[in-house]
């Protein structure tokens, strides 16, 4: 065997597909009985991702703006054209990236948790923020950690299509919660740095007078931890390599992670296959270029770890300033590190 995965989320199924695709022999371990099983993740996926597939149209549905709310619930919208937000039915798209896997060629095998044996040439792990992949080949760990809950609501819930942001240094310090018109049901959730413990109820209560979810059904509950520690050390060695959300690449600012755990499991699927067919260095040393440091967005969540307070929020949402730096964080195509994006923020100073 060529290549072994432990774990069939986006990362995984990312990586077996681009290993497959080109002649390697590949096998993806999934402990679930079905990839879309018990999903953990909102499911939001960002504009880049939406261009680079043809997703099933049925599991999508296009949200084109940002409404942030300070902590008195006075908001600010954003939008930027040509950019949307895709909310999805998360496990249909993971069972989608799945079947692409098993078309390629890979040997997806669920209900099968990773025991430890080793039988491939390269080993990959996709299993998550706590991986055991990391913690048997003595690689790094995520330690830094966002405590996330989140509900899914069914039935008629008046809200603009928009995905709605709500910042609050008392019910989700070190974070935010959010609101999402999602495909089919209302999506409500809470994140807090760790060990703050979020409460769903309370926001929800919080939130009543713009978001009422009284006359909705409670579907479904789900919660975890969102790794926000940036890219462990060491994330590979020579046979070994961890992807997506195990090798903590996560973004420490948003939490978004499907959208570098596809391009983690695609660069590793490439660095892989260059190493095995044509004699290529260890993947690590490719993959340590490509895979992203988070080097402003790490300062950015020091910030946030600080807690600003309450009236703070309050009196900088609405401003020039506050608006720039939003829609920065917000719309990738202009990202933290783009030098027109931060040319524009400091125009509105």
């Amino acid at each position: 065997m060529d290549v072994e995965i432990v774990g069939g989320g986006f990362a995984g199924l990312a990586c077996a597909r681009t290993c497959a695709a080109r002649g390697l022999e590949t096998v993806v371990w999934e402990r679930k009985l079905d990839p879309g099983d018990a999903v953990h993740t909102t499911g939001i996926l960002v504009q880049e991702v939406a261009d680079g597939e043809d997703l099933p149209r049925d599991a999508v549905r296009r949200i084109a703006g940002v409404r942030v709310y300070g902590p008195s619930l006075r908001s600010l919208d954003l939008e930027r054209p040509g950019y949307a937000f895709l909310a999805t039915d998360t496990a249909a798209i993971l069972r989608w990236y799945a079947d692409r896997a098993v078309e390629a060629g890979a040997d997806l095998r669920t209900g099968q948790p990773y025991r430890g044996a080793r039988n491939g040439r390269i080993l990959v792990g996709a299993d998550g923020p706590r991986s055991r992949v990391a913690a048997a080949h003595g690689l790094g760990r995520n330690r830094a950690f966002l405590a996330g809950v989140e509900a899914e609501f069914v039935g008629e819930v008046p809200i603009d299509e928009r995905l709605h942001m709500f910042l609050d240094s008392e019910l989700a310090p070190g974070y935010l919660g959010w609101v999402v018109p999602g495909v089919g049901i209302t999506q409500v959730g809470l994140a807090a740095r760790r060990p703050h413990r979020p409460d769903l109820d309370a926001f929800i209560d919080h939130i009543r007078p713009v978001v009422d979810l009284r006359t909705a059904v409670l579907a479904a509950r789900r919660g975890g931890p969102i790794p926000v520690g940036g890219r462990v050390r060491p994330f590979a060695t020579d046979d070994v390599i961890l992807v997506g959300d195990a090798a903590g690449l996560v973004s420490p600012l948003t939490g978004g992670g499907i959208h570098t755990a596809l391009g983690s499991g695609r660069a590793a699927g490439l660095a892989i296959a260059a190493h095995l067919r044509e004699g290529a260095p260890p993947p690590a040393r490719a993959l340590a270029r490509e895979y992203p440091r988070f080097i402003v967005k790490r300062a950015f969540r020091t910030g946030l770890d600080l807690r600003p307070p309450n009236p703070l929020l309050d009196a900088v949402v609405g401003t020039p300033p506050m608006r720039a730096l939003a829609t920065l964080v917000c719309f990738h195509h202009r990202g933290l590190l783009s030098a027109d994006a931060w040319r524009e923020l400091l125009r509105t100073g």
